[in-house]
C-alpha cells in the first residue's frame, strides 16, 4: 500500500514523462488483457489505463479499477475521470522508478 507521499511522487512523475497507456473496451477484462498489462506493469512499473464510455456501460469504474488493481496486485495511483494510474513495484528492473 501506498502512503500519501509516494503517491504525490507517482502523480508528478506520471504526468511528468510518457507512460503507456492502455484502452478497456466493450470487451470484458479477461485473461489476455490481465496478462497484457500484468506484463505491461512488470516491464514498466507505472502505467493508464483508460475506460471508455462502451466498457463502463454495464459496470461501475470503481469496481473495474479495484478488480484490475486486485488482480493484476497493483496499487491505485489516482483515479481521473475514466483513467486510472496504476503502479506495482518490480525491484529487479534496472532502472526502477525511485519513490522519495
Amino acid at each position: 500500500m501506498l502512503n500519501n507521499n509516494e503517491k504525490i511522487a507517482l502523480k508528478k512523475y506520471a504526468h511528468s514523462t510518457n507512460i503507456l497507456k492502455f484502452n478497456v473496451g466493450k470487451g470484458t477484462i479477461d485473461k489476455n488483457v490481465l496478462d497484457m498489462l500484468s506484463n505491461a506493469l512488470t516491464k514498466h512499473e507505472l502505467i493508464k489505463v483508460s475506460f471508455l464510455k462502451a466498457a463502463l456501460a454495464d459496470k461501475n469504474k470503481d469496481e473495474m479499477v479495484l478488480d484490475l488493481s486486485s488482480s493484476l496486485h497493483a496499487d491505485i495511483v489516482q483515479i481521473i475521470g475514466n483513467t486510472a494510474i496504476l503502479y506495482k513495484k518490480n525491484p529487479k528492473l534496472p532502472n526502477s522508478i525511485l519513490i522519495k
